[in-house]
């Protein structure tokens, strides 16, 4: 019997999102924060997206919400264009904000301090018009509250009463109050102790896992990715360089890129931790606003050469699932 190939959710083709840094005519100035992505997510997986900070993960998913609007590219959401530049296609978005919803990386700045936890989830509610009356809008505000570990008495509390940890549960109730089948994880861990990073993590797993979510997980943790994620995708600059399924980009990867990521993953064991060796890339992240021509990891690179800074390497598919962008796959050594 044969399998049922996995339905797309999402479809980003040649996303780009430049944003002005001043100057006009020749002399204007952009940060090319996000240039030529595509991928797509399966309907119930989780796509992870890692990379040093300042790659451009969060602005791949502000941009797929629209949330900043794309410079150019494509987005195609469960069979419909929503935004399509070449085609001048950008649909309003309100009807996919109850389908694709977002947790924000930082749960102190993303909660409005004058508002009540109970009126933070319920504004969702309030504007889709979820709830048909004032009973009914608590009773789900309350329902939320306890799936994310919560309880009825937090509903009458302010922001400040928490701590980062229970911030972060109320985003993540925020984002689950209209039933959304997407959501865009933003660093949402990342803010948070190591003893908290567990149980928030477990509990997005579980939330998958009963109301059939997906999930496009950015962090720049491999290690809270390579736990939570189906497939993971490696930004270096704005650029998707690698992208594979979870197990095969830890034990397979083929860019030097994230083969130096992956050597600085903590080993618990002390006998594999002193075996494995660190591979520590040279010099500093090029500037967003002149990155470096053809390749833009090739000033970093052990294995650049002339090709390199003359043409973007073409990101292809070098093994069934596994896409990654370098011209010299053949000479990578690990």
């Amino acid at each position: 019997m044969s399998e049922t190939k996995p339905k797309k959710l999402l479809e980003v083709e040649h996303l780009q999102q430049y944003f002005p840094a001043g100057g006009r005519g020749k002399n204007k100035k952009v940060v090319q924060a996000v240039d030529d992505v595509s991928f797509f997510i399966n309907k119930g997986e989780t796509l992870g997206l890692v990379g040093e900070s300042g790659c451009g993960k969060t602005t791949v998913g502000r941009t797929l919400l629209r949330l900043y609007e794309p410079t150019d590219g494509k987005i195609v959401y469960d069979g419909n264009v929503i935004f399509d530049k070449k085609n001048k296609v950008a649909v309003d978005m309100l009807p996919y904000r109850r389908k694709m919803q977002m947790v924000f990386q930082d749960p102190y700045a993303s909660l409005d301090p004058r508002m009540t936890i109970g009126d933070i989830i319920g504004e969702a509610i309030d504007i889709h018009k979820l709830a048909s009356s004032k009973q009914e809008r608590r009773d789900r505000i309350i329902s939320l509250l306890e799936t994310v570990g919560l309880n009825s008495e937090h509903a009458n509390r302010y922001p400040h009463e928490f701590s980062g940890g229970q911030r972060q549960r109320v985003g993540i109730a925020r984002a689950l109050a209209v039933n959304p089948e997407f959501i865009v994880c933003d660093e949402p861990v990342s803010a948070l102790d190591v003893s908290i990073q567990a149980q928030v993590v477990n509990m997005f797993e579980d939330l998958q896992k009963e109301l059939g979510l997906t999930y496009l997980f950015i962090a720049h943790d491999l290690s809270v990715v390579r736990h939570i994620s189906n497939r993971i995708g490696v930004m270096y600059l704005g650029k998707l360089v690698e992208l594979a399924d979870s197990f095969e980009l830890i034990s397979n990867s083929v860019h030097p890129y994230t083969i130096s990521l992956i050597s600085a993953i903590p080993e618990a064991d002390p006998k594999t931790a002193r075996a494995s060796k660190r591979i520590p890339l040279q010099g500093d992240v090029p500037s967003p606003l002149n990155p470096p021509s053809g390749c833009r990891f090739r000033t970093r690179c052990p294995y650049a050469d002339e090709l390199c800074a003359k043409e973007c390497p073409v990101f292809k598919e070098v093994a069934p699932g596994h896409y990654a962008a370098c011209h010299h796959l053949d000479k990578v050594q690990k």
